[in-house]
């Protein structure tokens, strides 16, 4: 916090800290260092008075706001532990996540606004508490005029923090002491809380936005992510503000109230470095070039690239359309638990080239190397295989909190003294690295990382449900999107009424954005004797490839992949009629 607000504050009080592009078109609010110091401390005392101590975990359950800024640097102040749930989670999927962490305080607000539409928080709050026993009070902020229900936990946080002092002492901490939490999707379905430290995590995010970036003193940084991402938590809050800069909180959608919000913000605000996920600009790519054009970007000199890998065609729109060819765009690839960016095409040497779609250069420290299947280093170019890092970096996740195990398990024992990133990747000739994607069972929805088996539990809870295999497949806008094969009881007369509740089930349990676009009901799935699913046929069969199915001698019953060929085919006909 002392990083973030107060080095800023003694220097220079009335540079402007953020920039809130609110909801409504043209209605920004900028907050200076000075004043987002003071909201800060207002905030650190009032939740020290509602009795949260160093090392007590926070939830944070808001939309992009200064508030929700304030709220985290305000638990990185007193010493406690920040855990920003994302706004879009359902009620179930926010008490798991409460509960995981033990957390003592929940902040949110009465409701948040995104794309014209009000977003019911507080009351998806009141039905996660009903089932989460740590929590002693829940502090409400008010982005609305409405009139929310407040229950007994409930404290509303504006009045709360006009009785508190605008100055709090920083708690001192170790360097390895505990910063932050945030949940992540794993190939197993329960999510994983990883943890991130004091100095190591904002030494990373510093540097990297800094350096992979150019960012420069009096720069406007313009990163798009919601903070409930590692995105948001890196780019939009602690590296910019480590480095002094002014950061944009965009709190809207890139199509509200048209295709060309992003370039109208970009032209208002007159924004150097633009951050944003691929699925945003193939989406802005259908409404055509007209939308950006219609606005002044000179401003820009740096576009970024995050969430997945970018495909070709969102690259060279972004670079043609978008950066009149005259700007440095940085395909950036890393994880929630790397802290910070480690691959990106800069920094590098001066006017050094830079190849379309691909991160390229490992960022300081970093080094990768690919493996093959049996674990075996792969020395060379021109190769492909698992990615992984050989060396520590300041802003590696240090456990998955309360269960070190699965961390090792997840990322260190799979290629013994080496972290295994998950990914595959390949070695260009000329020695620079492109992601080719998951290798395990977790898809990428519009950036949202998501398990399939979180999907599949999710579904296998409805009665009528023995079976479902959850695959992701290619979407010309999400990027990925989830198929689902399901096995019905021989009971069930009604497939679609079955259909329509697994769809409101997942949406329930999980998200909106997890909900498969696709259910197919098949008689059964397809298995090795050992009953494991094979996912990869199924894969083959809804991407086309069913003339290619590779080795099949382990399955069960070969007959099956017929049988769900046809279903398939009858499925894809049906969709046809409709379209």
């Amino acid at each position: 916090a002392v990083n973030c607000l107060d080095r800023h504050v003694q220097k220079s009080p009335e540079s402007v800290a953020l920039i809130w592009e609110r909801d409504e078109p043209g209605t920004e609010v900028r907050i200076t260092y000075r004043e987002l110091l003071e909201t800060t401390c207002r905030l650190a005392n009032t939740l020290k008075r509602h009795g949260v101590r160093r090392g007590d975990r926070v939830a944070i359950y808001m939309p992009v706001s200064p508030q929700v800024v304030a709220a985290m640097l305000a638990c990185a102040r007193i010493g406690a532990v920040h855990n920003v749930i994302f706004a879009g989670f359902s009620a179930q999927s926010l008490a798991g996540r409460v509960n995981d962490a033990k957390c003592k305080v929940v902040i949110t607000v009465n409701q948040g606004l995104r794309g014209g539409r009000v977003l019911e928080l507080k009351k998806i709050v009141d039905e996660a508490m009903k089932h989460c026993p740590t929590v002693q009070h829940v502090l409400v902020a008010h982005r609305t005029e409405n009139k929310v229900p407040m229950g007994k936990l409930d404290v509303p946080l504006e009045e709360a923090m006009a009785k508190e002092d605008p100055v709090c002492a920083p708690e001192s901490m170790g360097s390895e002491d505990m910063l932050f939490l945030l949940y992540t999707s794993g190939s197993t379905g329960k999510p994983k809380g990883l943890v991130h430290t004091q100095a190591g995590y904002l030494l990373f995010a510093a540097m990297t936005h800094k350096h992979v970036f150019d960012h420069r003193p009096g720069d406007i940084f313009g990163c798009v992510a919601d903070i409930g991402w590692i995105t948001g938590h890196s780019y939009v809050l602690y590296g910019p503000l480590c480095n002094g800069a002014t950061s944009v909180l965009f709190e809207s959608t890139p199509v509200y109230p048209d295709p060309g919000r992003y370039w109208e913000v970009v032209q208002r605000l007159k924004i150097n470095q633009f951050y944003g996920a691929p699925t945003a600009f193939r989406l802005l790519i259908k409404y055509g070039d007209t939308w950006v054009k219609k606005y002044d970007r000179s401003s820009l000199r740096t576009l970024g690239s995050v969430g997945e890998p970018i495909n070709r065609e969102a690259w060279d729109w972004l670079h043609e359309v978008v950066g009149d060819s005259k700007c440095t765009l940085v395909d950036t690839w890393w994880q929630t638990e790397t802290g910070g960016i480690c691959i990106a095409p800069r920094p590098s040497e001066e006017g050094a080239e830079i190849l379309p779609a691909m991160a390229m250069r490992p960022f300081f420290g970093i080094m990768p190397v690919l493996m093959d299947d049996k674990g075996n280093v792969l020395e060379g170019n021109n190769v492909s295989g698992a990615l992984c890092l050989s060396q520590a970096w300041p802003g590696l996740a240090r456990t998955i909190y309360g269960n070190h195990q699965r961390f090792l398990e997840t990322y260190f024992k799979i290629y013994p003294g080496y972290y295994f990133t998950g990914d595959g990747a390949l070695r260009t000739e000329g020695g620079h690295y492109q992601i080719t994607g998951r290798m395990d069972d977790v898809i990428n929805i519009s950036g949202h990382r998501l398990g399939t088996a979180e999907v599949e539990d999710a579904m296998a809870s409805h009665p009528e449900v023995p079976e479902t295999a959850v695959i992701g497949y290619p979407h010309d806008i999400k990027g990925e999107a989830a198929f689902a094969f399901i096995v019905l009881k021989d009971s069930v007369s009604d497939t679609d009424a079955v259909v329509n509740e697994l769809r409101s089930t997942v949406a329930t349990k999980i998200a909106k954005y997890a909900v498969p676009d696709e259910i197919l009901i098949v008689k059964r799935l397809p298995k090795t004797r050992s009953g494991k699913v094979m996912r990869r046929l199924l894969r083959k069969i809804i991407t086309g490839k069913a003339q290619d199915l590779g080795d099949t001698t382990t399955l069960e019953d070969p007959s099956i992949i017929s049988e769900i060929l046809s279903a398939y085919q009858k499925h894809q006909d049906k969709k046809a009629a409709r379209q």
